[in-house]
């Protein structure tokens, strides 16, 4: 009796998805440094770039950025560290804001009211699912 109530106990288990479901991330940041890193996200919204933050990211620690379908080729990332200053060289001007933000619009950071930094384009080549290493400098 017991062995048929425990086959199916992991026969619902299966069903239910407790062990076959699929991670739902898409777009993961993995910091490999010894640093917390402080993250912003920038990617292309139906007709105008978005800007979101902030994630905390301990050493050795990863963080979902994006979860569900991964819709865009390039995704923008910005990442400083505790002391403000970028861990991550990047070229592509959006804005960012002090506490959690989310923003709408890449032009005329300043006169928003909003910080202006350099963000990293990652080329994602039209993937599913992307990770991001931050590795330790040097």
């Amino acid at each position: 009796m017991r062995r048929i109530l425990l086959f199916l106990g992991v026969l619902v288990l299966l069903s239910a998805g407790g062990f076959s479901r699929p991670a739902m991330a898409q777009f993961t940041v993995c910091n490999q440094s010894f640093d917390v890193v402080n993250l912003a996200l920038g990617r292309f919204d139906v007709d105008v770039f978005e800007t979101r933050g902030w994630w905390t990211v301990g050493p050795n620690q990863c963080v979902d950025l994006i979860e569900g379908e991964l819709s865009v080729r390039f995704v923008y990332v910005f990442a400083k560290d505790v002391f403000g200053r970028p861990v991550l060289p990047g070229g592509v001007p959006m804005c960012l804001g002090s506490e959690r933000f989310v923003i709408r619009g890449e032009q005329n950071c300043l006169a928003r009211g909003y910080q202006e930094a350099r963000f990293q384009e990652v080329d994602t080549r039209k993937s599913e699912r992307w990770t991001l290493f931050l590795a330790q400098p040097g």
